[in-house]
């Protein structure tokens, strides 16, 4: 079943590249980013349920948290320093 999350801190296609990569390596399929609305939005084609979790644990480990996740102003900034990463290291795969 593929199935769309709204994520936060998406900017630019090296985000995109980024998160494909990322989510790709962890074995899930269909792996789409939307760039054209906002909130950004990733959708994956989900096997099992479970890996739901999986999945937003990834993103977030790449600054991407889901966008109605409550973060706090400390986790926040460090959220989005990591995706600055992220979509710098994207950016050069590309």
């Amino acid at each position: 079943m593929i199935k769309t999350f709204e994520v936060s801190n998406i900017r630019c296609g090296g985000c995109a590249s980024t998160i494909k990569k990322a989510l790709l390596e962890e074995g899930f399929e269909n792996v789409e980013v939307d760039l054209s609305c906002e909130p950004r939005k990733v959708a994956v084609e989900l096997l099992d349920e479970a890996l739901e979790a999986h999945l937003i644990m990834t993103l977030r480990k790449l600054g991407y948290p889901l966008a109605n996740e409550a973060v706090g102003k400390m986790d926040s900034a460090g959220l989005k320093a990591k995706s600055f990463v992220s979509c710098a290291v994207g950016k050069f795969s590309i």
